[in-house]
């Protein structure tokens, strides 16, 4: 006898631990598709962050008409940071850039002085910047507007494909995660449904036959959500603080909100989901008949 229940909870330990290892490889994968969603958000926002209006000025332009432009664009929606390249300025850095002097040639510098407007995010688009261009154009001493329409053109093309792509990746993967999850639990609960049946037969409620197999389940899915939570922790830590070196801006793209939802997924998931299943899969066998519990 003492050689049969030792069997039994050996058998009982791998089961929990295989359990908890099936469990915190999925929330591992699942926390990784958030990860690589938020990234990429934010990427994109930083794409189109970077890009900038050039608002070129008349060499005549008072300063009164200045001051009330810039004034303008800084109340202006669409503007996240508002900066003045005098003439002097603008030609000293092309100047810089191209090492030699541009006006040597031309008896004076072509270089007028303009404003570059930083774009928000959601404005640095063709439509927003077609829909405010007559506004900007109208504004005092501004003789043309420019922007960069062509790599507009393509992030307008290319980010939404992306983005359907990357949700599409992780509804999928989210139904696959809970599949695995439920099945795991499932399994387990499968191993003891004669203990259920016999629990019934007594006179349990079913409250009371599902709170030990619900216990146990938030026990694997605590245990799985640290296991992940520390390994998924682990890599954002390495990407945002270790890794962000040279061209790799990882400690950018990292933000408070990705670390919030990675970790806050895998927390939800890994708890919710197992105590769901876990409840689902007991109330299945609480409905089974007799015949139908050893049949199956």
């Amino acid at each position: 006898m003492s050689k049969q229940k030792k069997k039994v909870r050996s058998t009982g330990r791998l089961s929990a631990i295989t359990t908890c290892i099936s469990i915190t490889l999925v929330l591992i994968l699942l926390g990784s598709v958030v990860l690589f969603v938020s990234v990429g958000n934010n990427f994109s926002r930083q794409l189109r962050e970077g890009l900038t209006v050039e608002l070129l000025l008349s060499d005549s332009t008072a300063t009164n008409e200045l001051l009330a432009t810039q004034a303008r664009l800084r109340r202006a929606p669409y503007a996240r940071a508002v900066d003045y390249i005098s003439k002097e300025r603008g030609t000293k850095e092309m100047n810089e850039a191209l090492q030699g002097d541009v006006g040597e040639f031309l008896g004076g510098s072509p270089i007028p002085a303009e404003f570059e407007v930083y774009l928000h995010a959601d404005y640095a688009n063709l439509d927003s910047l077609r829909h405010y261009e007559a506004s900007m154009r109208a504004m005092p001493g501004v003789t043309d507007v420019i922007y960069p329409k062509e790599v507009m053109q393509s992030l307008d093309r290319t980010i939404p494909s992306i983005g359907l792509v990357l949700l599409g990746v992780a509804g999928l993967l989210a139904i696959v995660s809970f599949s695995l999850i439920n099945n795991t639990i499932r399994m387990n609960v499968y191993a003891r449904r004669h203990t259920i049946h016999t629990m019934k037969l007594v006179g349990a409620r079913w409250g009371f036959i599902r709170r030990p197999f619900l216990a146990q389940a938030l026990r694997f899915g605590l245990v799985s959500v640290l296991i992940a939570g520390g390994a998924l922790g682990g890599a954002l830590y390495y990407l945002a603080y270790e890794a962000g070196t040279g061209d790799i801006y990882f400690n950018t793209l990292i933000t408070p909100e990705v670390w919030c939802a990675t970790l806050g997924t895998v927390v939800v998931c890994g708890i919710v989901l197992t105590l769901f299943c876990a409840y689902v899969s007991v109330n299945r066998y609480l409905r089974m008949s007799t015949a139908d519990i050893y049949l199956k």
